[in-house]
């Protein structure tokens, strides 16, 4: 990771056509010399790091777009207080090694507001880093522990593993959908374990019994017909799967191939995205499938509406829960803009009042209402979602 110690010289953003601020110093997080636009503007240069191509880039691309929507709409409107945004998104591939290099990238070019990375492994392979540097982190969807742990500069705006799992389980026994349930997880990725251990435990709390556990790593992650197997021999009425849309694709392929059928399958937010991962004239395969999120495309709330139409006229395609997870960061920073008094005239220590204007501030946005503690962690409402029809639509009992 490139030093901090000196000042980074001004990068002109071409693809935005305005100037960005000055980098960070280490210890102060302040800005350094501030340059204006020709309109007397001042460009804050707001990096991201996600997978644009690979496996995982439904993800990262729906971060990226959520984002990119939000800054249009916040400087079309006039930016904050002489303040317009400006986006660098990298793709790293879903690779923490790449977003490390991302990262020292962003760094150079002036980045002073950084959004993590999209994955877990991506944000935690960083905040180590940009805690020596000073810079803020805002996560829209690293959702382990480690991703914000030991650096009191970085939130998170989605829900953490342990919510997920605890919530999971909670909503299994409310709605009264299981009393014996399967787990099939991933053993060696940080966000499968996190949920699957809090799930496990509230499922103890909660009079649920789990009757079989299979696991998997990602270099066997292409037959799963043992684990589904073991599923069928048991009395499982609900299978959780706490894993990311393409293995679960398969995995749901794979168990509607063997007759898998008389069980509800139920994962959580890494599960957006995987109609992109089927054939879309197969759609039975995703049929009954359940999920945890804060967010429906369908909801009638006007702002999410309006959110979706946006999104739709935008990019050609309805928004999953990472895009609004995106466009909800952005209105978070801005909102801890205006709550710490930054305009084109004032940054004096603008990491430090960021940090302080968050555990301030309350956020209506298309994921829910947010308020951050000092820990960076925020907790608001889950709703549930089934695919009907090829839909992913608001469950009702």
């Amino acid at each position: 990771m490139k030093s901090m110690t000196r000042i980074v010289s001004v990068l002109l953003v071409l693809l935005v056509s305005v100037a960005a601020f000055a980098g960070c110093g280490k210890t102060g997080g302040t800005i350094a010399d501030p340059v204006p636009d020709k309109d007397g503007n001042i460009t804050l240069l707001i990096g991201g790091i996600g997978a644009l191509t690979g496996d995982y880039a439904v993800y990262g691309t729906a971060v990226k777009n959520g984002c990119q929507l939000a800054i249009d709409e916040i400087n079309e409107a006039g930016g904050i207080n002489g303040l317009k945004l400006a986006l660098d998104f990298q793709d790293s591939q879903g690779i923490a090694e790449n977003a490390v290099n991302a990262y020292g990238n962003l760094i150079d070019k002036g980045m002073v507001i950084s959004l993590g990375g999209v994955m877990s492994t991506e944000t935690a392979s960083i905040v180590a880093a940009a805690k020596d540097d000073g810079i803020f982190i805002l996560t829209p969807s690293g959702s382990a522990k480690s991703c914000i742990e030991g650096n009191d500069n970085a939130f998170r705006l989605c829900f953490n593993d342990p919510q997920q799992g605890t919530a999971s389980a909670n909503f299994i026994a409310d709605n009264s959908l299981a009393k014996k349930v399967a787990v099939f997880y991933q053993s060696d990725l940080d966000y499968s374990v996190g949920l699957y251990e809090n799930f496990k435990k509230q499922c103890a709390e909660r009079g649920i019994e789990i009757v079989v556990e299979n696991s998997f790593t990602e270099s066997n992650s292409t037959d799963f017909s043992t684990q589904i197997n073991a599923i069928k021999s048991s009395e499982a009425e609900l299978v959780f799967i706490p894993i990311y849309a393409a293995e679960a694709a398969t995995f749901l392929t794979q168990a509607r191939s063997a007759e898998l059928n008389d069980v509800t399958f139920f994962g959580c937010d890494g599960i957006d995205g995987i109609l992109e991962k089927i054939d879309k004239n197969d759609t039975a395969i995703v049929e009954g499938l359940m999920m945890l999120t804060p967010f429906a495309a369908d909801s009638k709330e006007p702002d999410v509406v309006a959110f979706v139409e946006k999104y739709k006229t935008a990019f050609g395609a309805a928004p999953n829960q990472f895009a609004a997870d995106g466009y909800d960061a952005i209105y978070t920073i801005k909102a801890a803009i205006e709550k710490a008094g930054f305009s084109k005239d004032n940054v004096k220590d603008f990491q430090k009042g960021l940090v302080a204007a968050m555990t301030q501030i309350e956020v209506d946005g298309v994921t829910g209402t947010m308020k951050w503690t000092a820990d960076g962690e925020n907790n608001k409402d889950a709703m549930a979602l089934v695919f009907r029809n090829g839909v992913a639509v608001a469950f009702e009992k």
